[in-house]
């Protein structure tokens, strides 16, 4: 695979910190997993991660790439105000990606990343009076905590304060006729948060689909099942994060193209 025009001569690993260098693979491999699993919208959407030990700066894709075509070298590090801090492409930053995480990174210190997706049923499920609902087993993880945040056309800068007071606590939002975000404590949770609200979504829209009257699980399991989703024993900790099949995510990853790590 082409590696992503570069307009330094030194390596990226030589000039940022062993903790930053090992946020840009992960961040890198988020985005070629994004790609994998057709959570993308061509050059579009935007993932971010938050610069260990650097509070107000975070790390974005450059605008003009492709999600398949992300490595660690090419990710822009700017800061909260939007000043770009270290740029080693000949790319710019997407105004909103800037605009959406910054203002999630400011006001939520326990974030470190930060999940903005187009998927089809997403944004479908996004225009239904109804939301996400909990159809499904799968669905009833988000029978709480999923917050919505209504359309003001392209997202601009005085929207953040209403979008960051919409979100809340909660780790994932649904932007009402636009899309998904979600939110984790680790790129492997942001992810793990992303592929299952899509997947959610996109068993409603099939269900929905087929014209024929529906099962609907009584509110007494539905809560009885999302409790079952949360924090408990440390390997279940480990899976609701995603931290139990994100090694095995990135081997896989490195078996098709091991290029996200240059």
């Amino acid at each position: 695979m082409n590696a992503p025009v570069l307009k330094i001569t030194k390596h990226v690993r030589e000039l940022v910190s062993a903790e930053e260098w090992e946020t840009r693979v992960n961040l890198a491999a988020c985005y070629r997993l994004m790609d994998r699993y057709d959570m993308t919208d061509m050059v579009s959407s935007h993932i971010t991660a938050r610069v260990p030990g650097k509070h107000g700066e975070f790390l974005i894709n450059p605008y003009g790439l492709l999600y398949r075509q992300m490595t660690a070298s090419c990710l822009i590090r700017l800061d909260l105000e939007g000043n770009v801090l270290f740029n080693p492409t000949e790319y710019e930053v997407n105004q909103s990606g800037y605009v959406i995480h910054s203002a999630i990174h400011g006001a939520r210190p326990d974030v470190d990343c930060i999940i903005h997706a187009h998927t089809l049923s997403g944004a479908a499920v996004s225009a239904m009076e109804c939301g996400l609902l909990p159809l499904v087993q799968t669905s009833t993880r988000f029978a709480r905590g999923v917050t919505y945040h209504d359309y003001e056309s392209i997202v601009h800068l005085d929207e953040r304060a209403r979008m960051v007071k919409d979100l809340g606590d909660a780790d994932i939002m649904i932007l009402r006729n636009h899309g998904l975000l979600t939110c984790g404590r680790s790129i492997a949770e942001a992810f793990h948060n992303m592929f299952w609200l899509k997947r959610s979504c996109d068993i409603q829209i099939m269900a929905l689909s087929c014209n024929v009257p529906l099962r609907k699980l009584s509110d007494d399991i539905v809560e009885q099942t999302w409790r079952a989703y949360q924090p408990g024993g440390k390997r279940h900790q480990q899976q609701l994060k995603g931290l139990l099949e994100w090694p095995a995510l990135l081997r896989d990853l490195e078996l098709a193209d091991a290029s996200y790590k240059n």
